[in-house]
């Protein structure tokens, strides 16, 4: 009862995925943009064409060497003849064998090299893309995009395009040498390929739309699988294991029921084309037989072209078997090469995806003072719900301009505009009297260097982690930045030091190193402006002391702006703003909003010292 619930909801569903079933055959004009990746290996190209026409010629060697063997040198009892017929059908074999296998390595090459050349490009653009991007796209998805999908557009070299090519080729030379040979045996032997094309259509909507099911479940399975694996530990916290094992199971079933789907319409056709071959080679028997044993075709013996031999009849049956095995396959490699060109529709509209940062800028001066001012500014994420209203506050190099208040005032999308991740609806942000955008993004982004709270570092040394791999920055320079932070001891005592593996998202560290390792990757970058985004907020008070000493060696000369959770860490700040559901309530020196009587900054103070003094931190 359940297999039949799954066939019978078997219908095409849209895919959730981004992808869309369409009912074209071939999207010509997506075709014509995968080739455009084929161009750097134009010859790889061309001599697999060759390769398969040559083989599509050779196939028919084979049954015209038997037909000849037969009615030449065995029924004759030519002995010599047969052996050089037998070396004939060895060496055709063998050519066929080189040529094939040159064919496959040289199709399977092209289509690796596309997709490899295509995943660079992927990735080179989801890297420019903006945060708001990501903030609606999950990461599994795009995890999908990245291998997945790009796997079948390499089936379309591989398996479909040229494959295709090949077996049309044959198809219609195997048609042909029948027709020449005999036309009405071949017409005949043929009666039941109008039932095997519409076999082969019925079959080719149904596995297309299975196929396209089994994308977009292989694309939630991963969606889910990432996100629940990266949130590991929030569900054995909560004991959330076996709430999240029944969802993994729905989705789990869902993709199980979609392959099985697919399978059934082949456990369907294969079947089916066995019976039509088994009726094609009973015709031909039937009615071959019935004019060899006739009076007519004793009597027309020596019209060669109308006789019809135990050779013809052999070479005929090998014929058939050769024009089967490509229909066997034909409706498959359509759906193969069907479902490349989804995958590729889905990789085009990623790489069309326009959320960048507009690169209009390219001014890269040789030095950032890091004059920064926020002129009436507005901001929403989602075009409708201002984030930041009418903000203006000006930060002159070499200040400090600490951001506080509640979750959701808008500090963290202050320093998201900073570094363009985001673009203003209204206002202007300039630094040093520079328009934002007319900087170049990547210049920009690297004068700014961000310490946030919660730090991410990769599966990888110590050292690659906090120069990022960048050639520009030195072993030396690595350690005398941990040094100047205070965190040199504590990576010497790791297993290999400056090459211990920390593993993915710094798993085997504590929090308070970590966030070491953050600072001391500001402190190589030489930032022109600094941007500490709640960056002590998590760590224990010894890391916070040495985070301190840090702070002051990193802010020293540099223009900086602060997010903080514990009022006590701004204190010396040259300017503190209030900030309050997007809008800035109060804004002065520490000491001048500590005066103003019932101010958000003081509630916010009082909020954080009890009665013996002591700092309880807020949000």
């Amino acid at each position: 009862m359940k297999l039949f619930k799954i066939f019978k909801s078997s219908k095409a569903t849209p895919t959730g995925d981004g992808g869309s079933v369409t009912g074209k055959a071939l999207d010509w004009k997506l075709l014509g943009r995968v080739m455009t990746y084929v161009k750097p290996y134009r010859l790889t190209f061309v001599i697999s064409i060759i390769l398969t026409i040559f083989l599509a010629a050779i196939a028919l060697v084979q049954p015209i060497l038997i037909e000849k063997t037969l009615d030449n040198h065995i029924i004759t009892g030519d002995y010599n003849g047969l052996v050089f017929m037998v070396g004939l059908m060895l060496a055709q074999l063998l050519v066929q064998t080189v040529a094939q296998y040159y064919q496959t390595y040289l199709t399977n090459a092209l289509g690796q090299s596309v997709i490899r050349d295509l995943r660079i490009d992927v990735f080179n653009h989801i890297t420019t893309l903006r945060l708001k991007y990501f903030d609606r796209t999950p990461i599994g998805m795009l995890i999908t995009r990245t291998v997945s999908d790009l796997e079948t557009i390499a089936d379309i070299f591989a398996e479909g395009l040229i494959s295709i090519m090949g077996d049309m080729l044959l198809l219609f030379a195997i048609i042909g040498y029948m027709l020449w040979q005999d036309w009405k045996l071949a017409l005949i032997t043929l009666l039941p390929m109008p039932l095997l094309l519409f076999a082969t259509s019925i079959f080719q909507a149904a596995i297309k739309s299975a196929f396209q099911e089994v994308r977009t479940q292989v694309a939630q399975l991963n969606t889910f699988l990432q996100e629940h694996i990266s949130g590991i530990s929030i569900i054995q916290y909560f004991a959330r294991e076996e709430q999240e094992f029944r969802k993994f199971n729905e989705v789990n079933e869902k993709h199980r029921d979609a392959h099985i789907r697919s399978n059934w319409s082949y456990s369907i056709f294969f079947p089916v084309i066995e019976i039509l071959f088994a009726v094609c080679i009973g015709l031909l028997v039937w009615y071959g037989c019935k004019r060899i044993l006739t009076d007519e075709q004793i009597n027309s013996i020596s019209a060669s072209k109308q006789g019809i031999t135990t050779g013809t009849i052999v070479a005929f049956i090998t014929l058939l078997n050769l024009l089967f095995r490509p229909i066997r396959q034909l409706a498959d490699k359509f759906n193969t090469l069907q479902m490349g060109m989804v995958g590729a529709d889905r990789i085009f509209k990623v790489l069309d995806t326009d959320e960048v940062a507009e690169n209009i800028g390219s001014l890269k001066p040789a030095v950032l003072k890091g004059d920064i001012r926020f002129d009436k500014v507005w901001f929403a994420y989602n075009d409708e719900n201002w984030v930041l209203k009418d903000i203006s506050f000006h930060v002159k190099p070499g200040e400090t301009l600490a951001l506080v208040g509640a979750t959701g005032a808008g500090k963290s999308s202050t320093i998201n505009i900073l570094n363009r991740f985001y673009e203003i609806g209204k206002g202007e942000v300039t630094i040093d009297g520079q328009n934002l955008k007319d900087y170049e993004v990547n210049y920009l982004r690297s004068r700014i260097a961000t310490v946030i709270q919660d730090v991410f570092l990769f599966s990888d040394t110590i050292a690659n982690n906090i120069s990022l791999n960048n050639p520009n920055i030195s072993r030396e320079q690595v350690i005398a930045a941990a040094k100047d932070v205070g965190a040199h001891e504590f990576i010497e005592r790791l297993p290999g030091g400056y090459d211990y593996n920390v593993q993915e998202r710094g798993a085997t560290l504590s929090a308070g190193q970590a966030q070491l390792i953050s600072f001391i990757r500001a402190m190589v970058y030489d930032p022109a402006i600094l941007v500490l985004d709640e960056a002590t907020s998590s760590v224990d008070t010894e890391t916070e002391h040495l985070i301190q000493n840090a702070i002051q060696k990193l802010m020293l000369g540099r223009t900086a702006i602060v997010i903080a959770h514990r009022l006590s860490t701004i204190q010396n700040a040259d300017n503190i703003i209030v900030l309050d559901h997007g809008e800035i309530k109060e804004m002065g020196t520490h000491q001048q909003l500590l005066r103003i009587e019932n101010g958000y900054y003081r509630k916010l103070y009082d909020l954080q010292i009890n009665s013996t003094g002591i700092s309880r931190g807020i949000v």
